[in-house]
């Protein structure tokens, strides 16, 4: 058994999920299983974000009149590493499932876990981000891992290190790491 947090970030890699939810689940159906303690923020009556400490999800509409429609949804594991890990997750769904979380995740330790199940992480292009950040893909969940590839000052966290898991977010396509690809050339 994967000790603690390590289950957790094994589980949405692998999936695409958190907790089963997807990153096109509605407002009503991420509330039913990460609870009501969330920070919610709406930008215009468009975009719409509920932040829950450790894992954000994001909505977006045609217009006021239209249903939120799942965008995505973002782990901000480097909210562990200067914050209060009990402040990091506002709820307690996450600690009853996986337990104590760790204030860092280090990169190679989650790699070794999943290629030991078989789940492979591509390293893809971040042409806004390199390279003080690296990402690796996961291409059948659709999830990216974005790691600290070196510290720069301004661009990366005092309390990261090279190596630790900045975040965690799904999806990203297929086309997307294409357009990345062909934007580095």
């Amino acid at each position: 058994m994967t000790p603690y947090s390590l289950a957790f970030y094994v589980d949405v890699v692998t999936t695409g999920t958190v907790l089963g939810l997807r990153p096109t689940d509605s407002p009503d159906r991420v509330t039913e299983v990460l609870g009501s303690n969330f920070g919610g923020n709406v930008f215009g009556d468009c975009t719409m974000c509920r932040d829950y400490g450790l894992a954000e999800f994001f909505w977006d509409r045609a217009s006021a009149d239209h249903p939120w429609s799942g965008h995505h949804f973002t782990l901000q594991v480097h909210r562990l590493a200067h914050r209060g890990r009990t402040l990091a997750l506002t709820n307690d769904t996450l600690r009853v499932r996986y337990g104590r979380f760790t204030p860092r995740l280090r990169f190679a330790k989650l790699q070794h876990l999943l290629e030991h199940r078989g789940i492979p992480l591509l390293e893809i292009p971040d042409p806004a981000n390199a390279p003080y950040y690296r990402t690796f893909w996961q291409p059948d969940s659709q999830v990216a891992v974005s790691v600290i590839g070196t510290h720069g000052e301004y661009s990366t966290p005092d309390d990261l290190r090279v190596g630790d898991v900045y975040s965690i977010q799904a999806p990203v396509t297929a086309d997307e790491v294409e357009w990345r690809r062909a934007r580095v050339g």
